[in-house]
């Protein structure tokens, strides 16, 4: 039989195995240089499993990649990895927290109950305070108007001269009899309905017969609403959101209160106000887009019970000024006082 060939790889460890005997093992016993090797890479792979496990229990959702079939100098950059960052890595922000925090101490009239929602466009970090239902009074404009341009969309045409007019009265100058007829146009309460499911609102229930203000929502769900019309995607076309965007741009003198109140920069809003006839109390209630701190946030603050129109109007700002200013502390920013 022929000696089999010598290949360079072999020819290499033959002269590692030769240079790592001792003076007292010449004939081939274990090779410490391989012993050594094998300890490090034991020892680098037992400590990056163990920076693993921590980090495991401390962060549930961190994922490090399997280091046990690694050779020592990727299996010591993964264990540094690892742990470096679980030193590094800063905890979860509870939005949530900081802003119902920064409400404790927002307070209005003693039977004056209010909720809000708030997110951060850039990152989608949200946070909502308060629960329960609340009547929209005329921040239902915006939803009417979305509905409409659904109903358009679906029908392949644009707006109406006409329908156009009536929207621009009803978001910019809050024009009721507008918003009466629109929301005729609309199919009224099960119009409503069918588009917010498509839009994605949960817990809003369009108010009986002509009642259009009465409509039933929540803080959360007028987030929603934001969002479809402040986002860049979903069931209104760009040109649906851009509308809406625009109408809500140019609100008159004198409705430009509420949320703005935590502006620093541009805005968007509608607002909504009613008094009550059964109680004579109001319903206050601010939803729009505004720049605080160089952030854009979408925010909604809907409230009910208060004594005077004024004292509703400086509870909803109060609470707006609140959130915003604790979210953006939160995100490590600063919010325009």
């Amino acid at each position: 039989m022929a000696p089999e060939t010598s290949t360079p790889w072999r020819r290499r460890l033959a002269g590692r195995l030769d240079r790592s005997r001792t003076p007292s093992d010449p004939g081939g016993g274990r090779p410490q240089g391989m012993v050594r090797g094998v300890v490090a890479v034991a020892v680098l792979t037992a400590a990056a499993l163990l920076a693993v496990t921590y980090i495991s229990s401390a962060q549930r959702h961190v994922r490090a990649a399997p280091v046990s079939a690694l050779p020592g100098k990727a299996a010591r950059d993964v264990a540094a990895d690892v742990v470096s960052g679980a030193l590094e890595r800063e905890p979860r922000v509870d939005f949530d927290k900081a802003v119902r925090t920064a409400l404790a101490g927002v307070t209005g009239d003693r039977d004056a109950r209010y909720s809000v929602a708030i997110a951060e466009t850039a990152s989608g970090n949200s946070a909502v305070y308060g629960q329960g239902a609340y009547d929209t009074a005329s921040i239902v404009k915006v939803d009417i108007l979305a509905t409409l341009l659904l109903q358009a969309q679906d029908a392949g045409r644009p707006l109406t001269a006409h329908e156009r007019a009536r929207a621009e009265v009803m978001i910019e100058n809050s024009d009721n009899a507008a918003a009466l007829e629109l929301w005729h146009r609309i199919g009224r309460a099960a119009g409503l309905d069918a588009a917010n499911k498509r839009l994605g609102l949960t817990g809003t229930s369009g108010g009986s017969g002509e009642l259009w203000g009465l409509t039933q929502t929540t803080a959360a769900d007028q987030l929603t609403l934001l969002r479809a019309v402040f986002g860049s995607n979903g069931a209104l076309d760009a040109s649906s959101r851009g509308y809406i965007r625009r109408l809500m741009g140019r609100v008159s003198s004198g409705q430009d209160w509420g949320v703005p109140s935590a502006a620093d920069g541009a805005f968007e809003v509608k607002n909504g106000w009613l008094q009550r006839s059964t109680t004579s109390l109001w319903d206050i209630n601010s939803i729009g887009r505004i720049t605080s701190g160089g952030r854009t946030y979408l925010v909604a603050v809907v409230s009910r019970g208060s004594a005077t129109r004024a004292g509703g109007i400086a509870l909803v700002e109060d609470a707006a000024k609140a959130a915003v200013a604790a979210f953006t502390k939160a995100a490590g920013g600063s919010a325009a006082s």
